[in-house]
């Protein structure tokens, strides 16, 4: 049995009172208690007919209901899909499309947008909510699907290592997201790295500030520390303050947080007035942090390992740690791979260079996905000799540390949100006063980097900063949308005719470090 509503069923079985689930300040369950939820969902799932090959789409901030939908599409067979809460009408409408899902969870906030697109959806056939008022016409509401199957039992549908466990629209270098396929045996092998990697038990309490629609706050470590019967604790959004509540008064063990994050957590005024101790692992999304705030960090939580990090989607992510003897020594590292995965550098002809040089990271084990939702050309293109090539530019030092030297091409890492360029693009070449455009990373003090269009207007044509930015609006996520255009006469292209990213990322470099007057 993989299916991992059976890994709830097991510890619910075995420790039925023990805590399982905290919504900080709100709500608590016992594994007997969420497990009862997971049963009665499943049950109205079942009389759904929401089963085995479906998809079931998840649209929520951080709650315990996300993942008692997530659950309980396991339990029958179900994928469940997870959807970024920022993004936009027309991006919603095109996964939820794509994806072909049957029924979607949702709450107030995002009825309107899933209203508005209900025409483009004819295979979503099931509207779900969390609100008990103002529901819309047609909807089902989630507190009385519960209570109406309260004290059913569903069986857990039996599963394989290669079925789909759930469904993750990715950015990368398309013009539209991709769906990673993750299988029931992608997440099995990924608990088990991680179990080994940071020796995870039943008394771990993993902090959930992440968004769960990441695999950063879905996998690193949640969905280990649930293998092993450890307790979540949850807050809905990220706000620095009730993130040092919480680890204070709930003795938290872990936690996920992205490089925007940490940032926030070192400037915040009453950083030393909570008790951290209790955090032995802090998980980090792999960016290169200054010696200086690396030791603040340190000082705040005493006991805590800081564990720089790479990963992907498509990897259920979490796929190399830098130990933390090694925090300072190997400072910029992103560490060495977890149990059961291979690592290594080659050129563009496929071949392994040597320690040291520049390359193409590659991945392969049994946490690397199984391809990309219909989509045989680009998993044809990402899978290659049973490699999974990440496209992401890296090299390994004589000791078998990796360093990522470049990101993926055309990708925007901005607060953790991957953000492609080709997304962007995409919506600014379909305004008429647009002849060409090319959108960069712009160095960002709280960010990391916002995207930054440079865009050549029409013979003729006119267009403001102002009304481009406006355009955007609706079609793109607010942190996708171009935070700065520039307008220029023709784009920097090589001798082929490719548009020189590298030397426009460059100008906004330069300009950053003149205006910080120094390295940023």
């Amino acid at each position: 049995m993989m299916n991992f509503a059976g890994v709830l069923s097991w510890h619910a079985e075995r420790h039925p009172d023990k805590e399982f689930v905290a919504v900080f300040r709100e709500e608590r369950y016992t594994f007997r208690e969420f497990n009862q939820r997971v049963h009665a969902l499943a049950a109205a799932f079942t009389e759904m007919g929401i089963g085995r090959g479906d998809i079931v789409a998840i649209l929520l901030y951080n709650c315990s209901e996300f993942l008692i939908t997530a659950f309980a599409s396991n339990r029958v067979g179900a994928a469940f899909l997870p959807l970024n809460y920022r993004l936009a009408p027309d991006e919603f409408s095109y996964i939820l499309r794509d994806a072909g899902a049957k029924a979607i969870v949702t709450e107030k906030e995002f009825h309107n947008v899933i209203e508005s697109i209900r025409n483009d959806l004819p295979a979503l056939q099931h509207y779900i909510t969390l609100e008990k008022d103002d529901v819309p016409p047609g909807w089902r509401t989630f507190g009385e699907l519960i209570q109406t199957y309260f004290g059913s039992e569903v069986p857990d549908v039996e599963v394989g290592m290669d079925d789909l466990h759930r469904l993750m629209y990715t950015s990368g270098t398309t013009a539209r997201p991709k769906g990673v396929m993750l299988t029931y045996g992608n997440l099995y092998w990924k608990n088990i790295g991680h179990i080994v990697m940071f020796d995870i038990t039943s008394q771990d309490r993993t902090l959930v500030v992440g968004p769960l629609y990441h695999v950063g706050g879905l996998d690193l470590p949640a969905t280990g520390v649930i293998y092993k019967g450890g307790s979540l604790v949850i807050l809905r959004r990220f706000d620095p303050v009730r993130v040092l509540e919480a680890i204070q008064e709930e003795k938290v063990t872990n936690v996920w947080l992205a490089p925007a994050m940490v940032n926030m957590l070192l400037q915040e005024p009453k950083l030393g007035a909570y008790d951290l101790s209790s955090v032995r692992f802090i998980i980090d999304g792999g960016e290169k942090m200054p010696e200086p705030l690396i030791r603040k960090l340190q000082a705040a939580f005493p006991n805590a390992w800081f564990a720089d990090a790479y990963g992907l989607t498509e990897t259920v992510s979490g796929d190399t740690f830098l130990e933390k003897e090694k925090t300072i020594e190997k400072i910029g590292s992103v560490g060495k791979p977890c149990l059961h995965l291979q690592v290594k550098i080659v050129d563009d002809d496929g071949r392994e260079v040597p320690r040291g040089q520049t390359g193409e990271i590659v991945l392969k084990g049994p946490k690397v996905f199984k391809g990309y939702w219909n989509n045989p050309e680009a998993t044809a293109e990402a899978l290659r000799d049973g490699w999974f090539h990440t496209g992401d530019i890296g090299r390994i030092d004589e000791d078998g540390y990796l360093y990522i030297v470049d990101r993926k091409k055309d990708m925007i890492i901005s607060g953790g949100e991957n953000i492609a360029s080709a997304e962007v693009e995409r919506v600014l070449y379909e305004h008429p006063q647009v002849l060409e455009a090319a959108v960069v990373g712009m160095p960002h003090p709280k960010w990391g980097e916002v995207p930054k269009a440079y865009v050549v207007v029409k013979p003729g044509g006119t267009l403001t900063e102002q009304e481009l930015i406006e355009w955007c609006q609706g079609k793109l996520a607010k942190f996708k949308i171009p935070k700065a255009v520039e307008f220029i006469d023709a784009l920097p292209r090589n001798p082929s005719g490719k548009v020189l990213k590298r030397d426009l990322r460059a100008i906004e470099m330069q300009r950053y470090q003149k205006e910080k007057g120094g390295t940023p």
